[in-house]
């Protein structure tokens, strides 16, 4: 009975056991256990929200790089990865079917040693083409393994353009006749664009020699307004840019919105023509 009553044990324990999930590998039909949460980053969601949010049709995933360097002295580092988090959403929920990978942070931005560009500032983080398109590959690779069928290659900055393209054209000959498409827009980073339409809303600037302008400082501070350094700058008498003055900041910030749609609207339109709808 002894006996009997040990080898009964040890299969409940065995049984027990086996009913434990494994942490590193659970099931990937395991059923989620609450309700998603409604954000379109896919840093911010599960791996389940993600795996059912694609099965409910969204198979589009955005690819943006942004940079860290220098920007003046009013501007911190991080410029383009906090205006890509407006930019990004905004283009994500006008496409309707759109997730948006995290935010690529580290891009070209001069050599490192000996430095140039902007390099030669203090807070500069680079890395090589070599490194920035070997990055690109890698993720947008990762996305097509987990099925997204057509990815949105953005850079917010000038130094990202090239490598994108080059990421797009060599992955899209590779995977010719595959379940995935990069799709690279160019007419995301179109600020000529920008600039002519601002001007025909009646913002006019005066070019201060700054790595910054008025649409630069309204979207960050429509995202972050202590990325510009508000209230220190109203200290020193200096919250102008460009002959632009920025009071009050809630109309600044409400043209940040703004641009933050046209900017999005401009990217949608190129990339549906890409699509050819």
């Amino acid at each position: 009975m002894v006996r009997i009553a040990i080898g009964i044990c040890s299969i409940i324990a065995l049984a027990f056991a086996a009913a434990v999930p494994d942490p590193v590998k659970p099931d990937p039909e395991s059923p989620r256990p609450m309700a998603a949460r409604d954000t379109v980053f896919m840093e911010d969601l599960t791996w389940m929200e993600i795996r059912d949010a694609m099965r409910a049709g969204k198979d589009t995933v955005i690819v943006a790089t942004g940079g860290v360097e220098q920007n003046g002295p009013y501007l911190v580092t991080g410029k383009h990865n906090i205006i890509l988090k407006a930019t990004t959403e905004a283009i994500a929920r006008k496409l309707g079917n759109t997730l948006v990978a995290p935010i690529v942070p580290f891009v070209p931005e001069g050599d490192i040693d000996p430095p140039s560009l902007h390099m030669k500032y203090p807070g500069t983080i680079s890395v090589t083409e070599e490194t920035y398109e070997l990055l690109l590959t890698d993720i947008c690779a990762s996305l097509r393994t987990h099925g997204f069928k057509r990815i949105m290659l953005i850079g917010d900055s000038g130094g990202n353009q090239a490598g994108m393209k080059k990421v797009a054209e060599r992955l899209n000959q590779k995977w010719s006749g595959g379940k995935t498409t990069l799709h690279f827009v160019p007419e995301y980073y179109d600020f000529a664009q920008v600039t002519k339409w601002l001007e025909g809303e009646g913002i006019h600037q005066e070019n201060e020699g700054l790595h910054d302008d008025f649409a630069m400082t309204a979207m960050m501070m429509a995202v972050d307004p202590e990325s510009v350094r508000i209230s220190q700058r109203i200290q020193a008498g200096k919250f102008r840019i460009n002959g632009v003055n920025l009071a009050p900041a809630e109309k600044t910030i409400e043209w940040g919105k703004k641009i933050i749609a046209f900017r999005a609207d401009v990217t949608v339109k190129a990339y549906k023509k890409g699509l050819g709808q």
